[in-house]
């Protein structure tokens, strides 16, 4: 009897090589069998800049960049309407992009900004297409309520000075980030975090980001102006954002701090030698799934890889020096199918500008990089509040004998130098209606050197650029113990060393090695030793009566008695004797 296969069997014996037909007509004509090639990551460009402080014309304040030879050459650069073109150029480099930025914005902003409440830095970010940027302490300047009209538009009243003075005002495109600056709720001041999309179907990436400002914010700020907020540990508020983000479907995560560092060695904006700062104790505990911290508040430049100091967080870390004079470009290489990024690298550009002529001879092109034009519709704009502002900007003030400086920021060189006793000297001479013996100033209260011109000359602008924050002068009643204790919060170790200029007939030694609470080693007003139990009236600005920069303790304000504003003083100072002095003696210093 013969068995005949079922139908079953003879398919199961026909499929292996019908499933071969399709294979050997693949192959004809080919040596071998090609696999599919694996999928190219998606690239997304990001353009980063930090610290613009409505820096709308270029602010003449050269950036330091290596020559190839050991050295450090000045080059031009900054000016909103070049800012512009720079931008412009790194984005027509990637066909997926996203500007941000790490805050400080506004505040403490050229004449031409701050006169106008920083509406026009406001309006040259809308022009540059901003997406997001964190909040720094400087946007806190006006008050929380002011921040909100910058976010929302409006032209609501929130400081002695009047909005929408040129043109009303919309409010800003792009978004403020907060992840950790809370209501008395416990809800964000502005939202915490954003996703931002790339691409379509399997090529789709997103990229999450989280915002937010130092948690010393309160120390750097008038108190009123951010009353019922509170600033919570940066660290945390990252950690608890970024699963969200992956959940949310991030591909990559985007950290915009404002909290940095400083790097030593030859200047380099694109370094990373040394690094310290407060922002390391942050980058140490942050969760792994961070790959961008995009940083600022130090006014310095560097480029780091951070997995060489920690492997475990290989995160990216950049920031790009003040005043819109550099910006980052950072390209992220994103793998889709993995839904991680797989490269990432950064360079600083320096926005080259247009030469001129410092107190030290002239700052010339750099042939060797790349020369932005100042972009049209940026520079009118510019132009119109630039003009607005003309009538009090080159008012004349007074003349001085030179140029009168602080000392470099970072560590010790945190002192005023001969601008810093300067001011203190007008300040004491315009409170002594009040009793004053001494006054202060804080160094971080100088914003830039005071450079006449030719005949000596120095107009209102000048002496605005160098403290545009309105203070006002207060003098109170403080016992010699009080001042040595508060002199002592300079050297405290619990942020920055801050050594306050102090004014003519006052000199005080430290000696940093010595224990806190202890290193301020002497103290001599008039040629006199200070005296713990005699009572002394010593004048500062608002800012340090109210407790900024951590010197809490002229908070007390015994007798206190309200002056008139830090820039009134020293335009009275100025006139008084034409021209004034730079003052040349060293009133502060390590003792020997």
């Amino acid at each position: 009897m013969i068995h005949r296969p079922t139908r079953a069997l003879r398919l199961a014996r026909l499929l292996p090589a019908v499933a071969l037909l399709p294979l050997l007509a693949a192959c004809a004509g080919q040596g071998s069998i090609r696999t599919a090639a694996p999928e190219a990551p998606v690239t997304v460009g990001i353009v980063a800049i930090n610290d613009f402080h409505g820096a709308l014309e270029p602010p003449r304040t050269a950036v330091l960049v290596p020559d190839g030879q050991g050295n450090a050459r000045p080059v031009p650069a900054g000016g909103a309407a070049f800012l512009a073109s720079a931008v412009d150029s790194v984005r027509a480099k990637y066909s997926n992009h996203v500007t941000v930025a790490a805050g400080d914005l506004t505040g403490a902003s050229q004449i031409a900004s701050s006169l106008f409440l920083d509406e026009p830095a406001v309006g040259v970010l809308n022009r540059i297409g901003l997406d997001f940027n964190a909040v720094g302490n400087h946007e806190f300047d006006q008050g929380a309520d002011e921040l909100l009209r910058k976010q929302n538009g409006g032209c609501a009243q929130h400081s002695a000075r009047k909005p929408c003075q040129i043109e009303p005002f919309a409010g800003a495109k792009f978004r403020y980030l907060s992840a950790s600056t809370y209501r008395a709720d416990g809800s964000t001041l502005f939202p915490g975090t954003a996703l931002r999309s790339f691409g379509k179907g399997r090529r789709k990436v997103q990229v999450g980001f989280i915002g937010l400002t130092l948690k010393g914010t309160p120390d750097l700020v008038t108190p009123e102006g951010i009353r019922g907020l509170t600033f919570g540990d940066e660290a945390e508020a990252i950690n608890a954002a970024v699963p969200r983000l992956r959940k949310a479907g991030a591909d990559a995560v985007v950290v915009m701090i404002h909290q940095g560092g400083y790097t030593s060695g030859s200047p380099d904006p694109g370094g990373c030698e040394n690094l310290t700062g407060e922002i390391l104790p942050i980058l140490n505990r942050l969760d792994s799934g961070v790959d961008v911290v995009v940083s600022g508040h130090t006014h310095w430049s560097y480029v780091c890889d951070y997995g060489k100091i920690d492997p475990a967080r290989p995160i990216l870390l950049t920031s790009a020096g003040v005043y819109g004079q550099l910006l980052t470009d950072i390209t992220l290489e994103i793998d889709p199918r993995a839904g991680k990024v797989v490269a990432r690298r950064a360079r600083n550009v320096v926005v080259q500008s247009d030469p001129y002529v410092s107190p030290r001879g002239p700052v010339n092109e750099a042939t060797d990089l790349p020369r932005f034009a100042a972009r049209a519709d940026v520079a009118a704009y510019v132009g119109k509040y630039a003009q607005a502002a003309k009538a009090y900007s080159l008012r004349p003030v007074g003349k001085l004998s030179g140029p009168a400086v602080r000392a470099p920021s970072g560590g010790i060189a945190n002192q005023g130098g001969s601008l810093g006793n300067l001011i203190a000297d007008a300040q004491l001479a315009a409170s002594a209606g009040a009793g004053a013996q001494i006054a202060f100033m804080n160094p971080f209260g100088i914003r830039t050197p005071l450079n006449p011109a030719a005949d000596g000359t120095l107009t209102f602008g000048d002496i605005y650029a160098c403290q545009p924050f309105n203070n006002t002068l207060v003098t109170q009643t403080m016992t010699g113990a009080e001042l040595k204790a508060v002199l002592e919060q300079g050297f405290d170790d619990s942020g920055p060393v801050q050594v306050l200029s102090p004014s003519a007939g006052f000199s005080f030694r430290f000696d940093r090695s010595r224990a806190v609470g202890s290193r301020v080693v002497a103290m001599m007003l008039n040629g006199q030793p200070i005296d713990p139990a005699a009572n002394y009236r010593v004048t500062t600005n608002s800012f340090l009566a109210n407790g900024g920069d951590s010197f809490s303790l002229f908070t007390r304000q015994r007798d206190a008695v309200t002056g008139i504003s830090d820039l009134e003083a020293l335009e009275a100072w100025l006139k008084a004797v034409p021209p004034r002095q730079v003052p040349g003696e060293e009133r502060t210093g390590a003792a020997s």
